[in-house]
This record gives structure tokens, sequence and C-alpha cells, in this order.
């Protein structure tokens, strides 16, 4: 697969959108994610009711997959609970992985499924990942305080 075929029009869009990429006034969570390989960075920012993400942003720089998956990621956990976003997040991550295929699960990811021939490109995976990552290690933390 050539990068070129990667930059789909969902991901271009997502990566130049500035919907999620913002500063929050006072979030409940905030979790720095880098990716040493390529210098890509971000650092998300969760705003918690209870266990309910009601909010979330991210601000950092890096490449087009980043950043889109990162906006696309935040898209598909707002107003979802803590479990329902590791649980998407497990979802993602084993569609990167080949390990989940089934149409329905990864038809729980919506648009992130443009991710999926990423896959084909081990160094473009840490990418794509490294938001989900984030959230993950954000979670974490939540788990740990509840």
């Amino acid at each position: 697969m050539e990068l070129d075929e990667i930059y789909t029009q969902v991901i271009t869009e997502n990566s130049r959108s500035k919907e999620h990429r913002y500063q929050m006034q006072a979030p409940s969570v905030v979790k720095e994610g880098v990716n040493p390989s390529c210098g890509d960075e971000i650092t998300l920012q969760l705003e918690l009711d209870g266990n309910v993400i009601k909010d979330a942003a991210f601000i950092g720089d890096g490449c087009a997959i980043s950043q889109a998956s990162a906006n696309i990621m935040i898209d598909l956990i707002k107003g979802k609970t803590t479990e329902e976003a590791k649980r998407l997040s497990g979802i993602f991550t084993g569609m990167i992985k080949g390990d989940v295929t089934g149409e329905d699960e990864l038809d729980e990811l919506e648009d992130a499924q443009a991710f999926q021939g990423i896959s084909h490109m081990p160094s473009r995976v840490k990418c794509a990942v490294l938001g989900w990552h984030t959230l993950d290690e954000a979670l974490k933390g939540v788990s740990e305080q509840q």
C-alpha cells in the first residue's frame, strides 16, 4: 500500500479539523502522549462527569495520521462512559494489529475504520495509535482514582 492511499478524504479532513483541537478550561484529566520514533505529540484533555466523558479535546503536533486519529477518537468517545471508551480503544488497537476483523465491531469505529490499512505500514502504526494509547493511559489514572 502506498502512502498516498492512506490519506483518504476522511483522514485529510480530520487532520485539518479544529473542532476538538483546543485547550480546555478545566479538564478533569490531562495526559501527554509522544511517539518518540517520529516526534508526534498530543496532550489529551478529558472532562469527566462521574464515569462519563462529557467533553474531550487535544492539542499537539504531528503528521496527518496522528492528528486525524486523535480527532476521530474524540468524536467517538464524547458522551461515552470510560468503560465504553476503553472498549472502543481495544477495538481500534485490535483493528490496527489485524486481530479485529468482524464487521459489527469495526462498524462501531465509524470513521476510525479509515485507518484499517495502516497495519500494512509499520512505520505509521505508532502514528495512528498515539491518541488511543494516550487515552488508555489517561483512563488508567481515572480507574485508579475511582
